[in-house]
């Protein structure tokens, strides 16, 4: 419903609910901690992106984000899949990768920048919903940690060749000495991308200028070279489809372009163009130097290989560029130190934007699951440890592998998001805009869930070789191609029913600034909704946090009733009354267990068969054992979990309803007594009116009097002389009877 008190909104109803909510909620102050609170450690992570904070000129939001294009693991990919598949499929994959990511990469940009949002808030509103982006929110910050892992092992690579430092200690250092560097977020992380860029551009080109003077025929070799594969001297399209697998991984980056775009200011006619160029060039725009750095990973790869060092030293950047930068320095000493500064300034300025990236993820995955934040630097750090832990699993080793089951997942919700703004949208499939806010989304979108749920499943069953070889190696654009066609598809068979679960007020000022009745913080009406179990407006990062309406404002909206809804579909009546009882919430969580547990075990059986398996082949059929035993063992304990998580769940439902009905007993009772008083204080106002004076009696005379009397009793002695029937008798009494009530003054 609207609120007439709060400025700037329309007379739009919002729902067509009673003016009172049934049960009021006691307001009590949120009071975030000073990390939470300071917005420039914050950068609000979990909001919109107000006006006033996008500051920045357009040139220095560019130069941030295009920071991140540093990650040394584009040379990385592009001498693995060089020497994999060679020099020919290797360029026409990279060019693939380049095409598709950067298509993808515009719209996504477009509408961050516009609407100010991050990865996470783009992705509720284009067809994924409320609780349906956690999903995403999981993929995106297992991107950040998976890049941030690879980048710190590089950079502990080079601090082991270098200083001899265990590698272990080279991880925790890689690794642990960005957290300082990301606490105050983008005010931070701009000003040291600012500094190192120049320093980085240069050391990064210095190589190359070397090896074209000195030997200007490599690229005429590079282009014959074949790799260690005996088909790689000419084009495959196996395996060009699988050196694609491995580049495609690098899709989720576009989020971490645009954790630092919704920073942009606000497209004016007098900053379009520059507006534009720079969202083109720091968004979709960093695939293009990508590509480059790839390709001149694929040359560095070369040189190495030609050195006759192992293969695990050809697609290591560290050996690759001091490679490099011997061409540069003679002193085989310099070029070392050169090298492990070139890395050092790489890694340090890439995983700064990774961790940042990733602190926002995890804020928005658990700030739904937990409803608490306790600020975006816990986050960073939970990420950098998810990180170490990677580090020392050794994940560098399967990187190709790792990458390439991936690229399925993240290709299909890139491709889920892009498919509803420039094909859903357009077409009048999804509204317009993109709306984040808990208070007007579904908890989930089958659009876009469904469209990345059922691409990634054909595209992981293709991976697994289920499909032949030739879908083995194109499964990426399998996904791809199933998720653009699904989306819409979905969309048109729900009506973009699930999209808003009650309409949107419309702002006509929506740069105005309004206070948050729980926080009492003020905040721009974008980032506002009007509560009905609160009475007011509440901000957007209150409402995402707060546990005690039950969305309220949206019943319908809520995952148990859609399950609930899902189930009743395609059950049988008889079996609806169960539902109620626990057995829908009990599927729902044993749904949620199998997907879990699944993947984690199938991922670590993927990491030990990729490793462990290379040398002994006849030990992973104990190992696949094992694991389906575990997998087992943890799918029981699951399911006596979430029994006792059923039975919690129902006896607080029992209460809470309980305290519901009580309440609006309550209610309807001080109701009640609030009319009675009302009542009573009229009657109480109506006797103590001033009395109006009484007009002045005229006097009856004494001849009136006799008058009156003589006309009585000539009527008196005129019925006596009559004679009557009893009933004429009675009549007649009436005048007797009102002569008697006269009264002489």
């Amino acid at each position: 419903m609207s609120n007439p008190s709060v400025t700037g909104f329309t007379t739009e109803p919002e729902t067509p609910t009673r003016a009172e909510p049934i049960q009021r909620i006691v307001k009590i102050r949120r009071d975030y901690n000073s990390w939470v609170a300071t917005e420039t450690m914050e950068d609000y992570a979990l909001r919109y992106t107000p006006r006033a904070f996008r500051k920045w000129s357009i040139l220095r939001v560019s130069n941030t984000a295009l920071g991140a294009i540093s990650f040394l693991v584009l040379e990385a990919i592009g001498g693995t899949i060089t020497i994999n598949y060679g020099f020919q499929n290797a360029l026409w994959a990279i060019m693939a990768v380049g095409l598709i990511i950067f298509l993808t990469g515009v719209p996504i940009s477009y509408y961050a920048a516009k609407y100010g949002l991050d990865m996470d808030l783009l992705t509720r509103g284009a067809g994924f919903g409320y609780i349906g982006s956690t999903i995403s929110s999981f993929i995106y910050a297992s991107f950040t940690f998976i890049l941030f892992s690879l980048e710190a092992a590089i950079m502990g690579y080079a601090l082991e060749l270098y200083f001899h430092l265990p590698l272990y200690l080279g991880y925790l250092v890689s690794a642990l000495i960005v957290i300082p560097l990301v606490t105050h977020g983008v005010t931070l992380i701009s000003r040291i991308q600012m500094i190192t860029q120049p320093l980085w551009i240069a050391l990064m080109l210095l190589p190359f200028f070397a090896i074209f003077k000195m030997d200007p025929g490599v690229i005429d070799r590079l282009s014959h070279f074949a790799g260690i594969s005996p088909e790689g001297g000419h084009f495959n399209w196996v395996m060009f489809g699988a050196a694609t697998a491995v580049g495609v991984a690098l899709i989720p980056q576009i989020g971490e372009q645009v954790d630092f775009l919704r920073c942009m200011p606000m497209r004016n006619k007098e900053n379009y163009w520059r507006w534009n160029l720079g969202v083109l060039m720091a968004g979709p725009g960093w695939v293009v130097l990508g590509m480059l750095k790839m390709l001149a990973g694929a040359l560095l790869a070369y040189l190495v290989f030609n050195r006759d060092m192992p293969l695990s030293s050809a697609v290591n950047p560290t050996h690759m560029y001091w490679i490099g930068f011997e061409h540069v320095f003679s002193n085989h000493h310099v070029a070392l130190a050169v090298t492990a500064l070139f890395v050092c300034v790489s890694q340090l300025k890439v995983n700064m934007t990774n961790a940042y990236a990733g602190s926002l993820a995890w804020s928005n995955f658990f700030a739904r699951l937990t409803h608490s934040h306790p600020g975006r630097i816990v986050w960073v750090a939970f990420n950098v440890m998810i990180a170490i832990v990677l580090m020392e699993l050794n994940v560098f080793q399967a990187l190709e592998e790792i990458l390439g089951l991936y690229a399925n997942v993240a290709i299909a919700w890139i491709a889920a998001v892009v498919a509803d703004l420039v094909i859903n949208k357009p077409l009048g499939l999804s509204p317009k805009g993109i709306e984040f806010r808990r208070a007007y989304l579904y908890d989930i979108n089958p659009v876009g869930v469904g469209a990345m749920f059922i691409a990634s499943a054909v595209s992981i069953a293709a991976y697994t070789g289920a499909m032949g070889v030739v879908a083995q190696s194109f499964s990426t654009f399998i996904s791809l191609i199933t998720a653009l066609v699904m989306s819409p598809l979905i969309a048109w068979w729900t009506q973009g029913k699930y999209y808003l679960a009650r309409p949107r007020p419309k702002y006509l000022q929506p740069t105005k600034t309004q206070r948050c009745v729980i926080c009492e913080r003020e905040y721009e009406m974008n980032d506002m909704a009007h509560c009905p179990a609160y009475g007011g407006a509440i901000c957007s990062l209150c409402c995402c946090l707060d546990a005690r309406c039950h969305d309220a404002c949206k019943p319908q909206a809520r995952l148990s009733a859609q399950w609930e809804a899902l189930n009743k579909r395609f059950l049988p009546q008889r079996l609806w009354p169960h539902l109620n009882g626990g057995v829908a919430h009990f599927l729902l969580l044993m749904v949620i267990a199998v997907v879990l547990f699944g993947a984690t075990i199938g991922l670590i059986y993927l990491h030990d068969a990729l490793t462990i398996g290379r040398e002994y082949p006849e030990l992973m059929r104990h190992f696949r054992l094992g694991y389906l035993k575990i997998f087992v063992a943890l799918l029981f304990l699951g399911g006596i979990v979430a029994w006792w998580l059923v039975l919690t769940s129902a006896s607080r439902r029992v209460a809470q309803e309980e305290s519901n009905r009580q309440t609006g007993l309550l209610l309807e009772e001080i109701e009640s007594h609030k009319k009675t008083d009302a009542q009573l204080q009229r009657r109480a106002d109506w006797r103590k009116r001033p009395t109006r004076p009484r007009a002045a009696t005229v006097p009856v005379s004494a001849m009136s009097c006799a008058r009156r009397s003589t006309v009585f009793w000539a009527m008196h002695s005129c019925s006596l002389t009559m004679p009557a029937s009893p009933s004429t008798a009675s009549r007649r009494l009436k005048p007797s009877a009102a002569a008697a009530s006269i009264s002489c003054h």
